[in-house]
């Protein structure tokens, strides 16, 4: 027979593996499932990434560039 001990924190600990785990998955499943949909064409006009709203300029970036040296 054997019997085990779980301490608070190695509940915590489980706790948090398993819910790091659920996140992972979500995370990269839905980054998988954008891919394939891009793949065949499913994705609409419509949809649009999370970066297009924001306007980067070129000038932007050589000047940011150009003020780091």
């Amino acid at each position: 027979m054997i019997l085990l001990y779980f301490d608070p924190g190695l509940g915590a600990m489980i706790v948090q593996a398993i819910i790091a785990a659920v996140a992972g998955v979500v995370l990269f499943s839905k980054n998988l499932m954008y891919k394939i949909k891009l793949f065949l064409g499913l994705v609409k006009k419509d949809d649009k990434d999370v970066f297009d709203d924001i306007d980067v300029k070129d000038s932007d970036i050589d000047n940011k560039n150009t003020s780091e040296q």
